[in-house]
């Protein structure tokens, strides 16, 4: 399971999804993920999201922790924690971190936006190395994308069969062009009851990590809060499922369909 991120699944869906009266989140929203490896209830997932400033400019504040737990951690223990600080009013990123402990395999990484200047640094912290990128006004780090999607699609703006481009940058590997292909509208049973939802497929790198660059599954919810209710993936060590396990903090009533 090298570099595999728990977060990584809520963070690339946690790329899916209203700015100003249609917002689909507000402060003080909780998200929690059960992540399930095998027969195995591996670990939980968090997004907690605030607010706070940087340089004076209101921003978004979203932490993401993910834990092992249980008989999982004794053979792999994961301890990550992803943040993102993304403007209120445009959603563009200001500052990504990722710090991570996954059986061993550690990072450290921080990136700074800055918008004037149309360029990014990214501080490797383990490695005590720099790097810069030039960058446009349609950038997003890994959980702003998640965010900026949520507020800024709906279903009336997808065409079944047809993707989303959005450029994305993550670690040193640079800005990339992140895929993402509307699959249609399907509906889930959940611990909460049936919930519609709009499901989507992340394009991702096979070979790392994923079998397939189509390994990737997510469905959002179709209400307003277009919140992630299960995601799959298919590795190459084997199949993970995260269902939403709880939440707190919507800005708008989350939708059950009653039986």
């Amino acid at each position: 399971m090298k570099k595999l991120s728990i977060l990584l699944f809520l963070s690339i869906s946690v790329s899916l999804s209203a700015q100003g009266n249609r917002a689909a989140y507000k402060p003080g929203e909780w998200l929690k993920f059960r992540i399930h490896y095998g027969f195995l209830n591996a670990s939980y997932a968090t997004l907690q999201l605030n607010t706070t400033k940087i340089d004076s400019i209101p921003v978004y504040h979203v932490v993401g922790k993910g834990r092992t737990t249980g008989f999982a951690s004794i053979f792999f223990k994961v301890d990550d924690t992803y943040e993102s600080y993304f403007g209120q009013g445009d959603g563009k990123p200001y500052r990504f971190v990722r710090k991570i402990n996954e059986g061993g395999y550690t990072k450290d990484v921080e990136i700074n936006f800055d918008h004037k200047e149309d360029k990014a640094i990214l501080n490797d912290k383990k490695n005590k190395k720099k790097f810069n990128f030039a960058i446009q006004d349609s950038i997003q780090d890994l959980l702003s994308a998640f965010y900026y999607l949520r507020n800024n699609y709906e279903l009336k703006d997808l065409t079944k069969g047809e993707s989303i481009y959005l450029d994305m940058l993550y670690d040193d590997d640079g800005v990339f062009k992140f895929k993402l292909k509307f699959l249609g509208k399907e509906v889930l049973r959940t611990k909460y009851g049936k919930v519609e939802c709009l499901k989507f497929r992340p394009y991702v790198q096979s070979g790392r990590v994923f079998k397939e660059q189509e390994s990737l599954s997510v469905w959002v919810s179709n209400d307003k809060n277009k919140i992630p209710i299960r995601i799959k993936a298919d590795l190459t060590i084997g199949a993970i499922k995260a269902d939403l396990d709880g939440y707190n903090g919507l800005k708008n009533q989350f939708k059950i369909i009653m039986d």
